[in-house]
């Protein structure tokens, strides 16, 4: 078994804003997420940083997604796309609904710092939902307002990043379309389409469109950022160092400062990442940006087996924002860890009911499986057919899923389907955790010489994941590299024991293995 934490809340938080880190032991997202990226300017400008040394009851998405899984078992493929729409017409009706009451009022449990709030005067209210009604009403009004447009399009990309919900990109799509054809190249909207296409794992299109913009604006923080995050996920981590110090001395603040430290992170500089992101809690003004941060802190923490440390910055983030999804996530990874399993489980079933994401689905399946009492078995059945039904929901978004497809299948699924995943999202783009679920995926389905060569890419940059050095040692011991296979086992446990519930116990028994054949 292998720890997932693609799409995890805080990834998806990343990957919405755009993408960034793993939150736990097998990563974004792709990674660990990072604050989307802001508008206005800050009156004060932070300084720079380089050079820096039972359950719960469930939500109407969790319900909507449950009656997809179920007519998509009974479909058996020729209904599922159109179930998919209905699905689509479910969640965002469902978010709709609930909008009055969650969160108090907030923009949502996961709210980017001050620095990333959408830019536009009729949304500073905070209440995202009647936000977005207000910019339509304006826009019925003045509908040549190619500005209020662009707005309506970043507010749709972020209702999605808040609401876990992909049908909103569409939405957000044709807002983005709208503008550009009433001011052909206008920054805002050039921009908002970077963070669109990221958001959808697009990081080809994120790209081109976050250069259009800063061709127009070389200081727009939200191009800027989604510069980063579509270089740190095709793997072109040389380009997204130098673009993170361009926009270090352009538009210093916590959405720069967050990416700097990933890809410090990434090339296991764990030092200066640590410096950079302590550095900015200290300048966060804001409960959100004290939220992302402090979460950020913990989820850094938890990559290197700190536990209790990672549960301190969790308990900062909860501190600020009860509700911050990341957070919630996290602290339930670290209560896992430290022995606290149904702690652990009362937490992740709070994070599913409200956000179900393919990372906390998975984990509190894991979780389940890892307690195996009565009912466990089938309630962790239903949290992987929910990360299908999440699955399609996002592929009707036009979200590229081959990453978490190939996780999820290779896991507890099709290891065919798992390959043929990997291997389309490995054509797209090279990245450190499609490297390694390419390799899980070939391991899956036998063929290990092959997949030997991708574990090895996976932890060439020097990023110090145990899930990473879990699926090396597991395939090097599969080839009958025995001593490797013990070194990289052995790697993974030191650095952090309890990793994944499953794929640390599988990790032991592997070891004993090894040792028992010597």
């Amino acid at each position: 078994m292998s720890p997932r934490t693609h799409d995890s809340a805080d990834e998806h938080e990343r990957a919405t804003a755009p993408p960034a880190p793993p939150a736990s032991g097998h990563g974004n997202t792709p990674d660990s997420p990072r604050p989307p990226a802001g508008g206005a300017q800050p009156t004060e400008r932070p300084a720079r940083v380089a050079g820096s040394g039972g359950g719960a009851v469930p939500g109407p998405r969790v319900a909507a997604l449950r009656r997809f899984a179920a007519a998509a078992r009974r479909g058996r493929g020729l209904h599922v796309a159109s179930c998919a729409v209905l699905l689509a017409v479910a969640m965002t009706a469902g978010s709709v609904a609930v909008s009055g009451v969650r969160d108090g009022g907030r923009a949502g449990t996961d709210a980017a710092p001050a620095a990333g709030a959408v830019a536009a005067g009729v949304l500073a209210g905070g209440d995202l939902d009647a936000g977005v009604r207000s910019l339509r009403a304006h826009l019925r009004a003045q509908p040549r307002d190619f500005g209020g447009w662009a707005t309506l399009g970043l507010a749709h990309v972020e209702q999605a990043r808040t609401e876990g919900d992909p049908a909103r990109y569409p939405q957000a799509a044709r807002a983005f379309e709208r503008s550009l054809a009433l001011e052909p190249e206008n920054e805002p909207a050039l921009a908002g389409q970077a963070a669109l296409a990221a958001a959808r794992h697009d990081f080809t299109g994120a790209l081109r469109y976050a250069d259009r913009a800063l061709a127009r604006n070389p200081y727009s923080e939200r191009a800027l950022c989604s510069r980063i995050d579509a270089l740190v996920e095709l793997g072109r981590y040389d380009e997204a160092g130098e673009a993170a110090a361009t926009a270090d001395r352009r538009r210093p603040g916590i959405p720069v400062f967050t990416r700097y430290a990933y890809v410090r992170e990434l090339r296991g500089d764990v030092r200066t990442a640590r410096t950079v992101l302590r550095r900015a809690l200290d300048s966060a003004a804001t409960p959100a940006d004290v939220a992302y941060v402090a979460t950020a802190l913990g989820r850094l923490a938890w990559n290197q087996g700190d536990h209790v440390t990672a549960l301190t910055h969790y308990a900062r983030a909860l501190a600020a924002d009860e509700d911050h999804l990341p957070a919630l996530e996290g602290r339930a990874r670290a209560q896992a860890a430290s022995g606290d399993r149904e702690g652990a489980v009362e937490t992740l079933e709070q994070v599913v009911a409200r956000s179900p994401l393919p990372g906390p689905l998975v984990a509190l399946g894991e979780l389940y499986e890892e307690r195996g009492a009565d009912g466990d078995r089938a309630r962790a059945r239903d949290q992987y057919a929910l990360v299908d039904a999440w699955t399609a929901l996002a592929r009707a978004g036009g979200v590229d899923v081959g990453l978490d497809t190939a996780l999820a299948a290779a896991d507890h699924g099709d290891p065919g389907e798992a390959l043929r995943a990997a291997r389309a999202e490995w054509d797209r783009r090279h990245s450190v955790h499609t490297a390694d679920a390419l390799a899980w995926a070939l391991h899956v389905n036998g063929r290990d010489e092959e997949a030997l060569r991708y574990a090895r890419r996976a932890t060439a940059t020097g990023y110090r994941n145990a899930a990473f050095l879990y699926h090396r040692g597991m395939i090097e011991k599969a080839a009958g590299q025995d001593g490797a296979a013990r070194d990289s086992l052995t790697a993974a446990l030191e650095l952090n024991p309890a990793f994944s519930p499953l794929g640390a116990r599988a990790a032991r028994a592997a070891l004993r293995e090894l040792e028992a054949a010597r």
